[in-house]
């Protein structure tokens, strides 16, 4: 399998792309979902004990003690509903990008991918943004929400539809350095320990791994801002990047802008590392599945019916041909053979 082969799936199927992405999403987010949950609450904001000067395993440990065993699953219901569309037009449009940019432009295939990813980005926020303001108000602590229905509806009657985009050009500036880094980082891996581009899940999942920590531990600031303003309540109005950045700086200095980057690189590394290998492996798989349907041979041709073609050569040839005859007076005479086995007229 070379190299152009298997480093886009057929671009003429779109729904493999979004299947191996949407796959690769949820599986990127459900897996590491409870240390997702300490990250939210080590980063925000809020009268909770001061949880952002604890460690990783205390916040897990007394979250499961005080709430119970199923409490850092919390919210992930609503992962499962927008990462699935949100990671499967995120890849397609990656992909589709990627190979425009390349062909069509003298940029490298490092440069073309974190073009192509930070673009993506974009239709990929549009989903997840309102998804994240959702789990992040049922991951906090003492949530008043009862549910996912519960928690939208509560949103939308107490605080409307701008409530769920609070965050949105927070997220793009954030996703798209996270993206841009994340992508070049990956090719330059993939490139390193894989230069052939054939499919070797222990090389995605290390490039994945590296890329995915690389970019979370740079775009941590700008994470904690936009958890700020997706768990803000009723009683804090904080709008926009330079307000949400101010009231970080005001409330936590310095420091503030790099709580729970420890529980988001670690939530980072394994989640982009699951999330490339199973979208390398079903990339690969739908390859297959479309190489082996375009080798298969013709179908054979229909049977042969001998007595149909006799009976055209017959009626469409036409022989003639004169042999000379010797009759007893030494008289030749010439007669006219025709194939259909008839005598000819004498003359």
């Amino acid at each position: 399998m070379g190299f152009d082969e298997y480093e886009t799936l057929p671009t003429s199927n779109v729904a493999d792309h979004m299947m191996a992405g949407a796959i690769a999403g949820i599986m990127e987010h459900c897996v590491m979902y409870p240390l997702d949950s300490v990250k939210t609450r080590l980063q925000a904001f809020m009268p909770s004990g001061n949880v952002g000067n604890r460690g990783i395993g205390t916040v897990l440990f007394n979250m499961i003690k005080h709430e119970g065993y199923l409490r850092p699953m919390r919210g992930m219901g609503t992962v499962i509903i927008g990462a699935g569309p949100a990671h499967a037009l995120y890849f397609a449009s990656y992909e589709h990008l990627k190979q425009k940019i390349s062909h069509q432009t003298p940029l490298n295939t490092t440069v073309s991918s974190g073009v192509a990813g930070c673009v993506s980005t974009i239709i990929h926020d549009a989903i997840m943004t309102p998804t994240d303001v959702v789990k992040q108000r049922l991951q906090m602590s003492n949530s008043p929400y009862n549910g996912i229905l519960n928690c939208v509806s509560s949103i939308w009657r107490t605080e409307g539809l701008g409530a769920f985009y609070r965050s949105y050009m927070v997220q793009l500036f954030m996703n798209a350095p996270f993206q841009i880094v994340h992508f070049m980082t990956y090719d330059y891996c993939q490139n390193f320990l894989n230069p052939e581009k054939i499919y070797n899940p222990l090389y995605h999942m290390i490039s994945g791994a590296v890329a995915g920590g690389l970019a979370s531990a740079i775009t941590t600031p700008l994470d904690v801002c936009k958890t700020l303003l997706n768990t803000q309540t009723t009683n804090v109005r904080v709008e926009g990047l330079f307000r949400a950045v101010t009231t970080v700086y005001t409330l936590g200095g310095p420091g503030g802008f790099f709580r729970g980057m420890v529980a988001r690189v670690l939530y980072q590394m394994p989640s982009t590392a699951i999330s490339w290998t199973t979208y390398e492996f079903f990339k690969f798989v739908l390859l297959k599945k479309s190489n082996i349907s375009d080798d298969r041979p013709p179908p054979p041709p229909p049977p042969i019916n001998s007595a149909l073609i006799n009976e055209k050569i017959t009626k469409k040839t036409s022989v003639r041909c004169d042999l000379p005859v010797a009759s007893r007076s030494r008289i030749y005479s010439h007669y006219t053979v025709r194939d259909d086995g008839s005598k000819g007229q004498q003359f």
